[in-house]
């Protein structure tokens, strides 16, 4: 065993969840997509989208709530759109073929749109429209989740936290990337809160009752607040309708996340790509974006600020800084896959 607070090499972690998942029969390749969007959330410094799902993902698996083998379907395949059936398959590689697919049709038809429904729950968004930004595609992904906020104005779980993202092509920069939840935080958050025995904000959620509240075990019983207000009720009810409705996939509390174990998800995702080359040449327009940064830049810091970020620099300059120093993990994220390994008989990959 390591000491606490000791650095882990990344590699070791990807290694480790992917033998987990290969014990539940999903093949090498899946496993190791798996595997690697949660340990990439732990290197851009998102642990609340990182090794702590494991077990989650894994109970998911073994329940069958999620199917190893992701068998994933044309249902409709015309021109620039299409609509997949994901057949409860893991949702990460749903995903995946999804962004690919949508990325596939922008380059021949300008616009590539992708409708998926009977999906997982995938992680992070912008693990993959970083993708289409890598391909020369502004790519825009959204998937409803399972209900964790109540409608404007009520008090009962409706409406999931919605998650969606946007990654634009940056030429040296990468992307800008933006990815958030349609609520005030991601749940995920709040969870890793209650395993670190941190309190929250009293902005983040109330609790059953309707009263503002600092814990994250009462936030989790009662409702997460959502962003900027009505406004972000709004945006998680389109998020639902495009994710949800459109594809024929499950909406609003027929919806369960991955915090569930035994229930099919039904979660249903909305892809749109654009082929930048079709509005001007790739190389015009991430000139065009290197300029829109350094104007971005180009600003007095504001007071306790070190420099001005672009979306998604931060995670950049983190998946730097950690792949070199190695990533640190909470007790109870450690607590939780030594756990995994037993149930999985993987004990001999856990890296600490």
């Amino acid at each position: 065993m390591t000491q606490a607070n000791q650095y882990i090499e990344h590699e070791r972690l990807t290694q480790f969840a992917k033998a987990v998942y290969q014990s539940t029969g999903m093949n090498e390749e899946d496993a190791l997509l798996a595997a690697d969007t949660l340990v990439q959330a732990e290197l851009w410094g998102h642990s609340s989208h990182g090794l702590l799902r494991l077990a989650w993902y894994y109970a998911r698996l073994q329940s069958g709530a999620m199917k190893p083998i992701s068998n994933t379907s044309l249902l409709v395949d015309s021109n620039a759109i299409a609509l997949m059936d994901g057949a409860d398959g893991v949702g990460q590689v749903v995903a995946k073929r999804a962004m690919l697919e949508s990325v596939e049709r922008a380059k021949k038809h300008s616009v590539g749109i992708v409708s998926v429904r009977n999906s997982n729950h995938f992680g992070t968004c912008m693990y993959f429209t970083r993708m289409g930004a890598q391909n020369g595609c502004i790519s825009i992904l959204m998937s409803n989740a399972g209900p964790n906020m109540a409608p404007w104005g009520g008090r009962k779980k409706k409406i999931g936290t919605n998650p969606w993202s946007i990654a634009v092509p940056a030429g040296k920069h990468g992307a800008v990337v933006m990815d958030m939840a349609n609520s005030g935080v991601a749940r995920g958050k709040i969870y890793l809160a209650q395993k670190r025995r941190q309190s929250i904000p009293s902005d983040w959620a109330i609790d059953k009752d309707g009263k503002p509240t600092t814990d994250p075990q009462a936030a989790i019983e009662g409702f997460i607040l959502p962003m900027a207000g009505h406004k972000g009720y709004v945006m998680g009810v389109m998020v639902d309708i495009l994710s949800g409705v459109l594809s024929g996939s499950s909406f609003l509390d027929q919806v369960h996340g991955p915090y569930d174990p035994v229930n099919r998800s039904g979660a249903g995702h909305f892809i749109v790509s654009l082929n930048v080359a079709a509005f001007q040449p790739l190389k015009e327009f991430e000139l065009r974006i290197d300029e829109y940064i350094r104007s971005l830049k180009d600003v007095p810091l504001a007071e306790g600020h070190e420099q001005v970020y672009f979306p998604g620099e931060m995670e950049n300059q983190a998946d730097i800084r950690n792949r070199n120093l190695g990533l640190l993990l909470p007790e109870d994220t450690k607590l939780s896959l030594i756990q995994v390994a037993k149930e999985s008989g993987q004990e001999q990959y856990l890296p600490f």
